[in-house]
């Protein structure tokens, strides 16, 4: 039984997940669920408990015994999880970037002076103010769909969205850019998928194991650990993205930047070879370490 929240790209997700297990012969049904961050949605993450809210009531379904897995977008899934729990595998990353959103213009850019930009997440509010400060930025909560639908009735200008959940919805046409790692820096993360069970389902661990992607879970290994060695939560402006080198080797970007917009926008890297999930952590403390001594707190 999987245990996953009811928005149309929280079943993608868990749909996926079934399809997979279905392919290697196991009966798999789903439990859908409705969690306090769905219900939630006059007021920012960050001022109410963190995206841990999207993902309480689905471990308390996997300590009940009503479900055996909870599949989550990673980057939902708090740095650190409570007591009997783990982190079963990460799939297989689709697109990590975020992409801009808009009826009328084709870019950031092409936004005119003071256009209204729709996001809660305080990652893309210091990056977008650090590319264009004369913008108003405004919240934006919801599922995706919600999300859309403010947009085309005009209370929006542009908005700022994961390129994988609209390409996992078929709804790739929305996106008018894509924008680079360079330009806007992704979060830990984002594009891939989670899968979360009892610490002590030794049996589940196993069953999941041929699902788990080695290079983009080692990836992901590293942006978490970035964000928990500088205590992240959805209430951190705190950005990190790890990509693997033609060498062989993995490269990790974090950015961090002030809420209030005191101070410029802190960029650092770090490099080195990863082979397995401790060496993945410690290029992201490595990378964590160079943004507090370039002023992030």
């Amino acid at each position: 039984m999987i245990a996953t929240r009811e928005s149309r790209l929280a079943l993608w997700q868990a749909e996926h997940v079934q399809r997979l297990l279905q392919e290697r012969g196991h009966a798999v049904r789903l439990l859908g669920m409705t969690t306090r961050g769905d219900q939630i949605l006059d007021r920012s993450l960050s001022k109410v408990g963190g995206k841990g809210l999207f993902v309480k009531e689905l471990e308390l379904a996997l300590e009940e015994g009503r479900a055996d897995i909870a599949v989550h977008s990673l980057k939902d899934v708090p740095m650190e999880l409570p007591e009997g729990f783990a982190l079963a595998c990460v799939l297989e990353r689709e697109d990590p970037r975020d992409a801009f959103v808009s009826p009328a213009y084709a870019s950031l850019d092409a936004l005119p002076q003071g256009a209204v930009v729709g996001t809660s997440s305080l990652r893309r509010v210091v990056l977008l103010r650090a590319l264009r400060p004369d913008l108003r930025i405004e919240p934006l909560r919801g599922n995706l769909d919600t999300r859309l639908r403010k947009l085309d009735d005009g209370q929006y200008d542009g908005i700022i969205l994961a390129a994988a959940g609209l390409k996992r919805l078929g709804l790739e046409s929305r996106i008018r850019t894509a924008f680079e790692p360079e330009t806007m820096l992704p979060a830990a993360g984002q594009g891939a998928l989670g899968i979360e069970v009892r610490a002590d389902r030794a049996d589940l661990i196993a069953l999941l194991a041929p699902l788990a992607h080695r290079e983009d879970g080692l990836a992901t290994a590293a942006e978490r650990a970035v964000s928990r060695a500088m205590g992240g939560s959805c209430s951190m402006p705190l950005a990190a993205h790890a990509r693997w080198q033609a060498d062989g080797s993995l490269r990790i970007e974090a950015a961090w930047g002030d809420v209030d917009g005191v101070g410029a926008l802190l960029r650092v890297e770090a490099q080195s070879a990863v082979g397995d999930a401790a060496q993945a952590e410690a290029l992201g403390d490595e990378a964590a370490a160079r943004l507090r001594a370039a002023g992030a707190h």
